[in-house]
């Protein structure tokens, strides 16, 4: 039954709405063209052939590039052999969709001159909508680091969401989820140069903890003149920090504690910050660095987690 209705449009499903009849103009033979019904709200968890000019863009899109030479291969690709999966949508009434998922299939397919597009139509509200353009684009690997790290903060913003709650979502660790995250926190040309793939994220990990934007220049600087790989990254950053590191009589005695480093590292991991332990005494104190308000409150959402 599904077999048959398959690429014959929501007139499948909604007899009062025919295709165009094979009496009409020959010049049209061969080609299909769908009506939409007025009110197919009822009809989910279906495939329909959909006009493109039917639906309209995911304002939730956490993909913001695509690249027009790999479009035009799949709009070249669509021509010869149609799409072969279809993009996913939501009816927002008024005979008109909303893209879940799929922006780079359906804009090859206008590319490719589609009357319609195969959709597969869910009903979900706006979290799930969120959810589903993200999840989708990060299982499919389309997204750039960025575009995750804003799609994670966004479910966090929009969804009110934990970090928790968010890797539970998409299905990866929270440490992962905490530092994409932080990768939101670079200033604005060591953010260009990851979105320009110029530099990987294991570098832009690198570059976070240098608290100097003239250094991080340096350094990146370094990274394209040498082609430094990330682990040769990371040594020239501790290099630096050894340089910075000035002698202070009263400074922790952590160095001389194997014990204390240990711990430090470890919440310096957990955190996905800097974390400077101090001891005096039989006791002691932890630093534990922020760089905005929505830091401190991703670090406040950690430590509520925990209890």
């Amino acid at each position: 039954m599904s077999k048959k209705v398959l690429g014959r449009g929501l007139g499948a499903f909604f007899p009062e709405y025919n295709d165009e009849s094979s009496e009409g103009d020959k010049k049209g033979a061969g080609k299909t063209k769908t009506a939409v019904p007025i009110e197919p709200a009822d009809k989910v968890n279906v495939v329909l052939n959909i006009p493109v000019n039917h639906i309209r863009a995911n304002p939730h899109q956490p993909r913001k590039d695509f690249n027009r030479e790999a479009l035009d291969e799949l709009a070249d690709s669509i021509k010869k052999h149609g799409l072969i999966q279809p993009i996913t949508v939501r009816y927002i009434g008024e005979k008109r969709f909303e893209l879940i998922s799929g922006e780079r299939r359906l804009r090859a397919s206008k590319l490719a001159g589609a009357d319609e597009i195969p959709s597969y139509v869910r009903e979900v509200n706006d979290e799930q909508m969120i959810a589903f353009a993200l999840i989708e684009n990060i299982q499919r690997e389309e997204l750039n680091p960025l575009e995750v790290a804003m799609g994670y903060q966004r479910l966090m913003e929009e969804c009110d969401y934990t970090q928790g709650e968010v890797a539970e979502r998409v299905g990866k660790n929270r440490s992962t989820v905490t530092n994409m995250m932080r990768l939101l926190q670079l200033p604005d040309f060591l953010q260009a140069a990851l979105r320009d793939e110029k530099i990987s994220t294991g570098h832009a990990r690198a570059l976070i903890s240098v608290e100097n934007e003239s250094d991080q220049k340096s350094i990146l600087t370094k990274i394209l003149k040498k082609s430094l790989s990330v682990r040769q990254t990371e040594e020239v950053v501790r290099s630096l920090s050894k340089k910075d590191d000035k002698p202070d009589k009263n400074k922790s005695k952590k160095k001389d504690s194997p014990f204390l480093n240990q711990i430090e590292k470890r919440l310096r991991n957990n955190l996905s910050t800097k974390v400077d332990i101090k001891q005096k005494g039989d006791g002691g104190e932890i630093r534990i660095e922020y760089y905005s308000n929505d830091d401190l409150e991703r670090l406040l959402q950690i430590l509520d987690e925990e209890h």
